[in-house]
């Protein structure tokens, strides 16, 4: 089995991924709910009552790159 690296910046926890993309704290949630087929799998979860999820997913669903990495 892969280790997973927790301290990863590519994993967020929703709200605030959603606040990076500057979208609302529900965004996450809510296209999740609506378009669930639009997040690549693997990269959205649920964790008890936590969303957490990857840039990638983030990338996918809102079709714009990490804005944390603009002046890479």
């Amino acid at each position: 089995m892969a280790k997973i690296n927790l301290n990863d910046p590519d994993i967020l926890e929703a709200k605030e991924a959603s606040k990076i993309w500057g979208h609302a704290e529900n965004y996450v949630r809510l296209f999740m709910k609506q378009n669930p087929d639009k997040f690549p799998e693997g990269t959205v979860r649920k964790f008890g009552t936590t969303w957490v999820v990857t840039v990638e997913g983030m990338e996918a669903v809102t079709g714009k790159k990490d804005p944390r990495r603009q002046g890479e």
